[in-house]
């Protein structure tokens, strides 16, 4: 069974699982888990490898069937039992995490917490299809977002005005209405030949990326059978073909504070 403390307040970490290869966690996340008196984990995401780096008997909580009610019960009791509780998010937990609800329950409780971050899904895509979001002359700019669905979306940010920026962009939760997703894309601006890249599963063993373009994105997903654990980046940067600016650091000719440059 686990070590349960019993004297003195317990605390909450949260810890960013990363998003699904058990290597790419962070070395302070694995610490997290490894010293965790009890652990409250996303099951429906959080790759369970990660559960194998608890000591024997430590509990652990699966979240997907839980309310928000149900996982701070859970977090009370371990608290006041002084454990150390781990709530293990998918990616980092600061991105479409609902982690802020839980915080403002542990504020209320005089809880303390702490959260350590992760490898968003986000990046993990950008590797598995080896790209650069910020290339000079083509993008310094990454937009991340969604499409509305049963979470809505601020007007503002509706994907038709952010794709007006003409920006890379990394699109979550929304593979599985990808005919909208073009629709507003092209709607925004971005012309029907711009490269798109769905990858799902980034970093598992069962990770498949589909290239296209807005024009043929939606009949590659729809065969692929594709619907949700899935990162949609659309952008120029995704062509290899595309020119680009060769990066001022590491050119010959430019001077920085750590080289003098060749032209003076």
């Amino acid at each position: 069974m686990s070590q349960k403390k019993t004297s003195g307040q317990g605390q909450v970490i949260f810890v960013g699982a990363g998003p699904g290869d058990p290597e790419l966690i962070t070395l302070k996340g694995a610490r997290a888990i490894e010293g965790a008196d009890r652990v409250i984990y996303a099951g429906s995401l959080v790759n369970p490898e990660l559960l194998g780096m608890c000591r024997p008997g430590v509990p652990c909580h699966d979240s997907a069937h839980l309310t928000l009610e149900e996982v701070v019960a859970l977090m009370l009791e371990g608290t006041n039992n002084g454990e150390t509780v781990v709530r293990l998010h998918t990616g980092d937990p600061s991105m479409y995490g609902a982690i802020k609800e839980q915080f403002e329950y542990l504020d209320k409780q005089e809880i303390p917490y702490s959260v350590i971050p992760g490898v968003s899904s986000v990046f993990a895509a950008a590797a598995a299809v080896k790209r650069e979001f910020t290339l000079p002359d083509i993008s310094q700019t990454l937009i991340l977002t969604r499409l509305a669905g049963r979470t809505p979306v601020p007007e503002r940010e509706a994907l038709s005005k952010l794709a007006q920026h003409q920006a890379s962009m990394a699109i979550f939760l929304s593979v599985q209405d990808m005919g909208t997703v073009v629709k507003e894309l092209l709607d925004g601006g971005y012309a029907a030949s711009t490269p798109i890249a769905v990858i799902a599963k980034a970093s598992w063993p069962d990770e498949e990326i589909l290239l296209g373009t807005l024009e043929t994105i939606v009949e590659k997903v729809k065969a692929a059978g594709i619907r949700k654990q899935a990162q949609i980046l659309v952008g120029d940067f995704l062509d290899p073909a595309k020119g680009y600016a060769r990066s001022k650091l590491y050119d010959p000719t430019f001077t920085h504070e750590y080289r003098q440059g060749t032209d003076k």
